[in-house]
């Protein structure tokens, strides 16, 4: 019989990957654009959003496993079905105004702007969050390009989560490039594509997800990051050791060379310099904006 932790090391090195990717190194906006298309498909996985404009789950699901379009897109549908809705209540507001009608049509008018206005507030703050951590990550990336761990966290909180998922990118001993845009390019896409592939092929998605959840995003940055606005210090941060991680690295031809190159080193760590390895080791820092999922297919609570 297996014991529990030969059980556990199975199942770490059956949620583990590492991908090779064709580029010399890594830069701000292939980091930036990965994660979002990652977030996107995580939240699409996990059923704590709309499926997206006119489709149903099944069709997404199609589409997203055979990757025929990019994650992101999921979002960008999201972003274009809420600014219709906002547009559209505009338009219904200024037709109720004129006095042309007759009881039947206002009547009509009026359930519709009831309905618009349902919908528009049960989208409106999930929107907003979604766009406050995108602008957030595009802070933390610019200030602090040489990001190497993020970690997503479904559950009531990071210390009580329900599935981790971890993101690691390699770059050998060159330094993160920073970037003045996030613009993507073809080289971006196919290294996102990879990573979403990773994630189905490990099984991301076969397993229903009830109801909503929060997702928290925690990156490892140096202790010197300062933006409180959006991100506040976790020193301590650690989930239960009960829940393993779907972990991917991406590994970059860099840190293939300097791995082949160099090998091994080992060193003696003196007492100053473990003091100077202490203060510059990074920490963990938690997003202030959380993700509220949506209760899809549920009536909307009353206030």
């Amino acid at each position: 019989m297996m014991r529990k932790s030969e059980k556990k090391k199975r199942m770490a090195e059956e949620k583990t990957r590492e991908i090779d990717m064709t580029t010399d190194s890594i830069d701000a906006p292939l980091i930036f654009h990965v994660v979002y298309d990652v977030l996107a498909f995580l939240l699409y996985m996990h059923q704590q959003i709309p499926s997206g404009v006119g489709w149903d789950y099944l069709q997404w699901h199609s589409v997203i496993s055979t990757l025929k379009i990019s994650c992101g897109s999921l979002l960008q549908d999201m972003t274009f079905q809420f600014d219709s809705l906002q547009t559209e209540r505009k338009e219904v507001e200024i037709v109720l105004t004129q006095n042309a009608h007759d009881a039947s049509s206002r009547r009509k008018n009026l359930g519709r702007k009831r309905d618009i206005k349902l919908e528009v507030k049960r989208l409106e703050k999930l929107m907003s969050t979604i766009s406050a951590l995108r602008t957030a990550f595009q802070y933390l990336l610019c200030a602090v390009p040489d990001i190497e761990t993020i970690v997503f966290v479904f559950g009531a909180s990071p210390r009580r989560p329900h599935h981790v998922y971890e993101i690691c990118f390699s770059n050998g001993s060159k330094n993160f490039l920073a970037s003045e845009g996030m613009t993507r390019t073809r080289m971006i896409e196919v290294v996102s594509r990879k990573v979403v592939r990773a994630l189905i092929s490990k099984g991301v998605g076969t397993v229903s997800y009830s109801g909503p959840s929060k997702l928290f995003l925690l990156v490892k940055a140096p202790t010197s990051f300062n933006m409180p606005l959006h991100f506040l210090p976790k020193r301590e941060f650690q989930y239960t050791k009960k829940i393993v991680p779907y972990r991917l690295t991406l590994i970059s031809r860099n840190s293939h060379q300097d791995i082949n190159a160099s090998g091994p080193v080992y060193k003696a760590v003196t007492g100053f310099q473990q003091q100077q390895n202490v203060s510059s080791d990074p920490v963990w820092f938690q997003c202030r904006h959380v993700i509220k999922g949506l209760a899809l297919g549920n009536p909307i609570p009353e206030e």
